[in-house]
């Protein structure tokens, strides 16, 4: 009997410990991109900017889809749902999602409406889908980025490479694959 009491005493310790091991290696679940990831939008673009830099943001993240894209649509379900990558962007920026042929009024950066299907294709020259821009001080566009193309880790790069600066003085392209080399050595 006593001999049982210690064999279950030790079996509960095991089963203890392989739980909190299992909890550890849990991947966090996927949210809503939509909920999760994207602000809503006060439609009014210096607006946005300002209150991003009043946050001590480095800028908007800006997302121009079409609700037939099915490359924006895995983007938002296979990354933009990743709870790494939600905290990551809107840490760093203000995030807004934009439907390119959408006939919403919105107000740029010089103070004009416009639908935003008009600054789409306008002032940030969207024609496929999915276009990011990073949008610093003043307005600038910092990087425009097309495709959907990525995983998580190469997303969370991309921020990256604006909110460290890096786009002032070297190509993504580049920039991708110094980290790749990087992440490779290190193992």
């Amino acid at each position: 009997m006593g001999q049982y009491k210690f064999t279950v005493g030790v079996a509960a310790l095991w089963l203890g410990a392989v739980a909190v091991h299992a909890a550890s290696d849990v991947v966090p679940t996927p949210r809503d991109a939509m909920t999760h990831f994207f602000e809503q939008s006060f439609g009014n673009l210096k607006e946005e900017l300002d209150d991003a830099l009043g946050q001590g943001k480095t800028g908007l993240f800006l997302m121009f889809d079409d609700e037939d894209c099915p490359w924006c649509a895995k983007m938002k379900a296979s990354v933009m749902s990743q709870p790494h990558v939600q905290d990551y962007y809107r840490k760093h920026f203000r995030v807004l999602h934009l439907d390119k042929n959408g006939d919403t009024v919105i107000t740029d950066f010089a103070g004009k409406e416009l639908p935003v299907k008009e600054l789409a294709f306008k002032a940030y020259n969207v024609r496929a889908t999915p276009v990011f821009v990073f949008v610093g001080r003043g307005g600038e566009t910092l990087l425009r980025s097309v495709g959907a193309n990525m995983t998580t880790e190469e997303f969370i790069w991309l921020g990256e490479f604006v909110v460290d600066g890096v786009y002032r003085n070297k190509n993504f392209t580049v920039y991708k694959r110094e980290r790749r080399l990087a992440a490779g050595s290190a193992r």
